[in-house]
């Protein structure tokens, strides 16, 4: 989707993907000392936002205009301050070596237009720092719930580790993510990355 799609989406009523951060960044965040961080693809700025609330110095990027006017609002809310930029990933350069942590979760492009956007994230992670890479797996289509019904957007855990030169690669696994839908709880399937830079 373009971003014109996107700034439908997030205009339409409520935070399109609720306040609460994901799950899984939560989850692999937790122990890591804060310091500068990067949400690429940072939507409402739900993620971002938490991590300011942790003590990160946080900069949120999206191409949706409609959706960073949404993140800021959650930030003033909050009591945050984060920087964000307005940006298509998949020609925007971010500082190299510059961040912590770079975050890239649920960003569903095809390999082509991913994996560049993949390796310029990878490039901005210092020394010491890492890189948290969360989507839709390529099972979820027929094994899992929800999400894009192309495989052209969908990847594996292997798929990106393999090309994550540079860093080391400390997870590459399928996590599954409980979805409520009206008949009960489903289970999604999604891929988990998470690779570090040596110091």
């Amino acid at each position: 989707m373009e971003r014109e799609d996107w700034n439908r989406k997030h205009g339409e009523a409520g935070p399109l993907f609720g306040v609460e951060p994901n799950r899984f960044l939560v989850a692999e965040v937790e122990g890591l000392q804060p310091g500068r961080a990067l949400d690429l693809a940072c939507g409402a700025g739900r993620n971002a936002v938490w991590l300011a609330e942790r003590g990160w110095t946080v900069t949120g990027a999206d191409f949706s205009d409609v959706a960073l006017a949404n993140a800021r609002d959650l930030a003033a809310e909050r009591g945050v301050d984060l920087e964000w930029v307005q940006a298509d990933l998949r020609d925007w350069e971010p500082p190299p070596r510059a961040f912590d942590l770079v975050a890239v979760l649920y960003l569903q492009l095809p390999a082509a237009e991913l994996q560049p956007v993949l390796a310029r994230g990878a490039d901005a992670v210092a020394p010491g720092g890492t890189l948290l890479v969360v989507g839709h797996d390529l099972q979820n289509l027929n094994g899992g719930h929800g999400g894009p019904q192309d495989p052209r957007v969908l990847f594996t855990p292997e798929d990106v580790a393999a090309k994550l030169l540079g860093l080391e690669v400390e997870k590459a696994e399928r996590v599954l993510r409980p979805v409520e839908t009206e008949d009960g709880e489903a289970q999604a399937i999604d891929a988990l990355i998470r690779a570090r830079r040596a110091v």
